[in-house]
């Protein structure tokens, strides 16, 4: 028995006094189940890019994990990521450090990656990751070269963990002494 077939049985209770009419109820109740097939795969239809969508997104935040940790994000980013040999949670990654970095130009902070890109849509950040040029040591030429979706793939995998942490302490002109430790770089 179809599913058109069982569905009639199912919900049709004829009233029909003759053949015709009861072929007449039957084809109408044939239509109405077909109805409903084609409502539900137009349904289903619509619900594929939606489930694409969430699918790519799944392998961007996946991959944008992956860049984090490899291309050396956590690296100053992350409040002790070096000193423990990459073996710090990770719900501390991209918090930003207090650790700063000193040389000619003052002292910096790693930016808390998590809370800026928090406040930034997608767009937002290729732009700022494409034309910032932060004070040293940041490589902002290393980011520069990478490409949209790599970028697209970072972002994705910092909003996935949600904002987090502290803002980083602010930039110190030149000759203003560090309150905490910082990494000297020759003058």
């Amino acid at each position: 028995m179809s599913f058109a077939s069982a569905e009639i049985d199912r919900h049709t209770h004829f009233k029909a006094t003759d053949d015709k009419e009861k072929t007449h109820q039957i084809f109408a109740a044939r239509v109405r189940v077909r109805r409903k097939a084609a409502l539900l795969a137009i349904l289903a239809c619509a619900a594929l890019p939606g489930m694409a969508t969430a699918a790519g997104k799944a392998d961007d935040i996946k991959r944008g994990r992956y860049l984090v940790q490899t291309s050396g994000c956590n690296d100053c980013h992350t409040p002790g990521y070096v000193q423990n040999n990459g073996k710090v949670d990770e719900k501390l990654w991209l918090t930003g450090d207090k650790l700063g970095w000193a040389g000619p130009w003052g002292t910096t902070y790693p930016t808390n990656l998590r809370l800026l890109m928090a406040g930034m849509s997608e767009k937002q950040w290729l732009t700022h990751a494409k034309t910032m040029e932060p004070r040293p040591p940041m490589p902002w030429f290393n980011v520069r070269a990478m490409t949209d979706g790599d970028l697209k793939a970072i972002y994705a995998y910092t909003r996935s963990l949600g904002p987090g942490g502290e803002p980083s302490p602010a930039h110190l002109p030149p000759g203003q002494k560090a309150q905490g430790p910082v990494v000297r770089f020759p003058e």
